[in-house]
């Protein structure tokens, strides 16, 4: 007799998944109208035609059911988050159907398992599905615990409901701020995070673009995933990593030029670090159309920086993690949508946690995941804190819109006061002065012990003495009470690209009285943090207030 699972989990069996084309697998998930675009073209240019598509999906499965399946589980998932998108879905319907298919998943976990062991039984699912649904989900999510972060890091593989072969791609989370966490991709998870990334980029980006996608996490998923996005749009794709030690940008840069790449994909960090190589070598700067940042938190100053040093329009990409998926993307206005199909979002404060609603609201962002099955997360506290605007956007996508403003721990407190990366970075990178001999900023690195304050800082050019001094008296305002200088340096020391591992207050505000900078660093990390500060105290003359450990593992 068919268990509870059986009748409301779509799943793979481990025999299936056995047959996949593990290095191809989803290789050529497209659009068919891309898709057909693309072979329309080369059969026009080289006299050769292609095989048909079916489903609007190219397959490499050596299984055949398996074929059959995941293109039916492919057409439903895009009808599915169009039907969102136009504001033509029943949301709440959606919600609880998914989140009573994700209890029964999470009941077969060791997190979930004996909390949710009703799930097992096919009468709780039965009487589930009776209830209105926005009156279960909010039941639901009433009873269930919040999973903090420490508590999910200390073991992270519990919360898997299947074994470890049936997942497509082994990964894990940086571990530079606490315990590295398990995240694999199965297939059914993997194919919806593609289809809710490319919808949403769909609306910039077409076939005619091509990609640089410069993640430098060759052990986290997020690389992979957008090149699986490129993909399913039909746009050409580079995938590559800077080695962090020589940081020679070289082949990219020259890459860059000979594809002509419209488009670069990636974290803020990164890209500055590039375009200051490109400075000090004598390289042309590299020129895009579109920047889809991520990892990092982007504010508008930020933003227009960059674009003013690219010439390119920038967004805010796509932000979430490696254990919860994207949870939001950018639309062609440049603002960020909750994808509300695919998970549960709630913010907390010091009020207690609340649905989001659609209304403005701020928070800490709280997601239970509804289309990661292999490894349910259930009302989980990500560190991240958002604002949802309330405003519908001129773009028409009916998702909530929400701005990022930071991790939780991203906060430097300066006696009563906090300073926020938007705080510094909308005094550096003001709109660019038309008066004579101006420099330009290009990146910076703030470094506090005790009662001193130095602002280290890359230019395109050698500033004056006065007009360093000036931008010493903007930033004044930021450390009232700190004795503040300001220095151009021909480099940032290498703390200053890991923005997207360590967060803005380790990577780009570094307290050397804070012993906590330095604690449970990963040894390639410790090393390059050592660097790192040998170089602050030869720049400024500050050293920490006690020696850098590795700390315990």
């Amino acid at each position: 007799m068919a268990t509870a699972a059986d009748r409301v989990q779509w799943s793979w069996t481990r025999s299936s998944c056995v047959s996949i084309f593990f290095i191809f697998v989803l290789d050529v998930l497209k659009c068919s109208t891309m898709v057909c675009a693309i072979l329309k073209t080369r059969e026009t240019t080289t006299g050769c035609a292609f095989p048909s598509v079916t489903n609007g999906v190219r397959m490499l499965f050596s299984d055949g059911k398996v074929r059959a399946d995941y293109a039916d589980f492919v057409d439903r998932q895009i009808a599915a988050v169009r039907r969102v998108h136009a504001g033509e879905e029943d949301l709440p319907a959606l919600h609880a159907d998914k989140l009573v298919r994700t209890l029964v998943a999470a009941a077969d976990s060791r997190q979930f398992g004996s909390v949710l062991a009703g799930w097992r039984d096919e009468e709780t699912v039965v009487r589930a599905r009776a209830d209105e649904p926005a009156v279960f989900v909010e039941k639901m999510l009433a009873e269930l615990a919040v999973l903090s972060q420490a508590e999910f890091r200390s073991g992270s593989s519990a919360v898997f409901t299947r074994p470890i072969g049936e997942f497509l791609h082994y990964y894990e989370s940086s571990g530079t701020t606490g315990d590295p966490v398990a995240a694999p991709k199965a297939l059914d998870d993997l194919a919806a995070n593609t289809i809710n990334i490319g919808e949403m980029w769909r609306r910039v980006l077409t076939p005619a673009d091509s990609a640089l996608i410069l993640i430098n996490g060759p052990f986290a998923p997020a690389g992979y995933q957008f090149e699986k996005v490129m993909e399913y749009l039909g746009v050409l794709s580079l995938r590559l990593w800077v080695d962090n030690v020589t940081g020679d940008y070289t082949r990219i840069l020259r890459l860059l030029r000979e594809l002509s790449v419209s488009t670069y994909v990636g974290s803020p960090s990164r890209l500055l670090e590039m375009l200051h190589f490109a400075y000090r070598h004598g390289e042309p700067l590299p020129r895009f159309r579109r920047l889809l940042l991520m990892a990092e938190q982007a504010g508008p100053s930020l933003l227009r920086h960059l674009e003013r040093l690219t010439g390119a329009k920038a967004f805010v990409g796509s932000f979430g993690s490696s254990e919860t998926g994207t949870t939001a993307a950018t639309c062609e206005q440049g603002r960020l949508h909750l994808q509300v199909q695919s998970y549960l979002f709630e913010l907390a404060d010091s009020r207690g946690i609340r649905p989001v609603r659609g209304d403005r609201d701020e928070g800490e962002l709280v997601v239970t995941c509804l289309d990661l099955r292999a490894r349910p997360l259930l009302r989980y506290r990500t560190g991240d804190l958002v604002e949802v605007t309330g405003t519908p956007c001129p773009c028409g996508v009916a998702l909530p819109v929400v701005r990022t403003l930071g991790r939780v721990h991203d906060v430097m407190r300066l006696g009563g006061d906090g300073v926020r990366q938007e705080d510094v970075e909308s005094v550096l990178w003001a709109e660019n002065s038309p008066e004579p001999g101006h420099f330009t900023v290009l990146n910076y690195m703030l470094v506090l012990r005790g009662s001193d304050v130095v602002c280290l800082l890359t230019t395109d050019r050698e500033p004056e003495a006065p007009s360093l001094d000036a931008v010493r008296r903007r930033l004044a305002g930021l450390f009232d009470g700190r004795n503040l200088s300001v220095r151009t340096v021909p480099a940032l020391p290498p703390l200053a690209s890991l923005g997207s591992y360590l967060g803005w207050k380790l990577s780009r505000l570094v307290d050397l009285d804070d012993p906590a900078m330095t604690d449970r660093l990963p040894p390639p990390i410790a090393e390059v943090v050592r660097v790192s500060l040998a170089e602050i105290e030869a720049s400024t003359g500050l050293r920490p207030a006690i020696p850098l450990t590795e700390g315990t593992r």
